[in-house]
């Protein structure tokens, strides 16, 4: 493969870019993007399939820049390649508004594929990114009709290299044989710190062949162009591996801070800007200064793309003709949208109907809605059989050599590599096509919390199944009953935490889940079994809280979700007997209850009566609902789930104790009781 001047041209130009780019925030990253421009100059023209007048063109190669804080060379090359982001863009860099945030923002910015910054998180997106592809080429590629062939490249350093979750996922996609990831490793041995030499120092090399990669370097990353590309295209041939290409490049090289730690997260001081361009022939005097030729060769490898998106539209018309039915699905799944009338199939309760653990009415839905929605791609962190997430007929996705299953399959296998999984997560539903469940004890979605929040930021509709949520876990104790996990996901924006009390409440957990395409959802679940209640159902559970046993003119209302309801429902019978006229409310899901009308919303909780909340955790947050909290204010406790509740007065008995009190209490403030949720604003 040759290189002329006029790629130089173009490395070049990125590298003087990046300095105007971040000089003129007067905040930002010079120094990889810099050290990184003969790769990327050398990726996206030689070898990424994309089409920057289409961004979303389906099998578009998939580039992630894991090392987020290096975003100025991306919005470069974005800018280059016509995607919508202008010199204007470039210059407002950092700025409030502007296209060209700190960190790359997908759906904030055309042309980023995931959210990226929070380090190793793009590493593990692209295992997603990849699985995705092998799981719908083996779905839909016929003879003759490969339509889904693309790679996903990832550029990562030394930071992301270093965090748990990129380890995590590497592990991972060794196993599963994944040969359609190529990952671009930075080693210019600079982090925040100075030198990695004083906290990483382990072969990587030898590190990633023990995961099972291909493991390739190029001692010149710098200017041996034709060192990189023979890497990259190395890299395409080893079809039964992922690959990692450790680069070695400088740091902010051209700079007189080059190879220092004084590069990677300032901005270069004039004199150095201005020596930069001279040095590469550039005009010291001008900023953002792009020759006619450079955006000329883009704008080349732009017109590229879009004749590859023109033949592989014609190929996907002709793959319509001979399969049909494929193709009907694939572009339904392609669009989004889920299969008309998939909400029939979800299971309906009645009060006599037997109680069970909402993990095993969680089960029953997954069982119903399986065979109509083929894009649920489920997988648990190695509690498969207490998290109830594998259903009958399904097959594992496991590379076929192993004798496992196939990438046809639809339930993987995570290991116990919980945040790892989150992550993957986020980059199969970036894929498209597909709407992935991930399944753990809900006191390890904790340790998953950053892919969470970033589900939550991207807009990924990623879909936990939380089992074993409270102190009803019992005898494994305080180590495994979580008590501030709900309160730390109920408080992330954009998350759905669903606590659901039964069964029609646990189907409308996914009914909503699965219709909120650009929410993540948790579903907190029990392991104890819980009777169906006289007033839910689907409709009702589905705007996030309701009445469960109503009274006129109530002396207390008691706000529940959960496990605990059918507890309150036992405290209301008793108050009940003795004149304390006592109502019921169940509240599933915060948010989606705090999305409703206000009208609705003070009819559930409404003015007249105190609000006592009983929930067996954290009873932090209850406040916005309640006038009195009764919950845990401390670690949980081992021992026989029964024995447990009695412990922490989580009884019949007790909460209608605690009920007494309340309306006592409010009785002897007099006035009015006014509901917690009529605010000034």
């Amino acid at each position: 493969m040759s290189f002329t001047n006029q790629d130089q041209l173009a490395i070049n130009t990125i590298r003087t870019l990046a300095a105007d780019v971040v000089a003129k925030a007067n905040s930002g990253h010079p120094g990889a993007p810099m050290g990184m421009a003969p790769v990327a100059h050398v990726l996206f023209s030689r070898f990424l399939n994309a089409n920057p007048k289409n961004s979303k063109w389906y099998n578009r190669d998939r580039f992630v820049l894991s090392n987020g804080h290096a975003c100025a060379l991306h919005y470069i090359l974005l800018h280059l390649l016509g995607y919508k982001l202008s010199l204007d863009d470039l210059k407002a860099f950092r700025q409030i508004d502007s296209l060209t945030p700190g960190h790359p923002e997908a759906g904030h910015t055309d042309g980023i594929e995931v959210t990226t910054g929070p380090l190793g998180q793009g590493f593990a997106n692209g295992v997603g990114l990849g699985i995705a592809q092998a799981h719908l080429a083996a779905l839909y590629n016929k003879p003759g009709f490969d339509l889904i062939n693309n790679y996903t490249y990832v550029f990562h350093g030394d930071g992301c290299l270093m965090e748990g979750v990129a380890a995590e996922a590497a592990s991972l996609a060794g196993h599963l044989q994944l040969g359609n990831l190529i990952y671009i490793y930075d080693d210019n041995h600079i982090s925040i710190d100075g030198d990695t030499n004083v906290a990483f120092t382990e072969s990587t090399e030898q590190r990633f062949l023990a995961y099972g990669w291909q493991v390739l370097k190029v001692a010149d990353g710098d200017n041996d162009l034709e060192s990189i590309a023979n890497a990259i295209a190395e890299a395409k041939k080893e079809t039964s591996k992922p690959t990692i290409i450790c680069l070695n490049t400088t740091i902010g090289y051209g700079s007189k801070q080059q190879g220092t730690h004084g590069v990677h997260g300032s901005p270069l001081k004039a004199d150095d800007i201005s020596n930069l361009k001279t040095k590469f022939g550039f005009p010291a005097d001008q900023s953002f200064y792009v020759p006619q030729e450079v955006y000329d060769i883009y704008n080349g490898i732009a017109a590229r793309g879009a004749e590859q998106e023109k033949a592989w539209e014609a190929l996907l018309a002709s793959y319509g003709e001979k399969y049909p039915k494929e193709h009907a699905e694939l572009t339904r799944r392609i669009s989004g949208k889920l299969p008309e009338g998939w909400e029939k199939s979800l299971p309906v309760y009645k009060p006599t109907d037997a109680a069970q653990a909402s993990r095993k009415l969680s089960e029953i839905v997954l069982t119903a809605l399986t065979p109509v929605i083929p894009e649920l791609v489920v997988g648990s962190a190695d509690l498969t059989g207490s998290n109830l997430t594998r259903v009958k007929g399904v097959e594992d996705f496991q590379p076929p050599s192993t004798g496992l299953g196939s990438y046809k399959g639809t339930y993987l296998r995570y290991g116990v590599r919980e945040h790892g999984m989150g992550a993957i997560a986020n980059g199969l539903h970036a894929y498209g096509g597909i709407v992935p469940i991930v399944a753990t004890f809900l006191n390890f979605v904790s340790y998953a919390a950053g892919a969470v929040r970033l589900s939550a930021l991207s807009h990924h509709q990623v879909i936990w199944v939380a089992t074993h949520d409270s102190i009803g876990l019992g005898e494994d104790g305080p180590t495994h009953q979580p008590i501030e996990t709900a309160v730390h996901f109920r408080a992330t924006p954009n998350v759905d935490f669903w606590r659901p009390a039964d069964g029609n409440e646990t189907s409308a957990a996914y009914y909503v889940a699965l219709s909120r395409t650009g929410t993540p959802s948790i579903l907190s679940l029990s392991r104890q079994n819980l009777p169906n209640l006289e007033n839910s159902t689907i409709e009702h559970a589905a705007k996030g809280g309701y009445v469960v046993h109503e009274v006129d003119n109530e002396d207390l209302t008691i706000v529940s979700s959960g496990s605990e309801v059918s507890i309150a429902l036992e405290a209301a019978q008793k108050l009940n007997a003795e004149g304390i006229k006592t109502r019921i409310v169940s509240l599933p899901c915060w948010s989606v209850f705090d999305s409703q009308p206000e009208e609705y919303r003070l009819s559930v909780l409404r003015s007249g009566a105190p609000i006592l909340s009983v929930e067996a955790l954290s009873t932090v947050g209850w406040q916005k609902y309640s006038h009195q909290q009764f919950g845990l204010f401390g670690w949980g406790a081992s021992g026989p789930y029964k024995k447990v509740y009695e412990k922490f007065g989580l009884t019949g008995d007790n909460i209608a104790a605690i009920g007494k009190k309340t309306v006592d209490f409010y009785k002897k403030q007099g006035g009015a009781v006014v509901s917690p949720l009529l605010k000034a604003f």
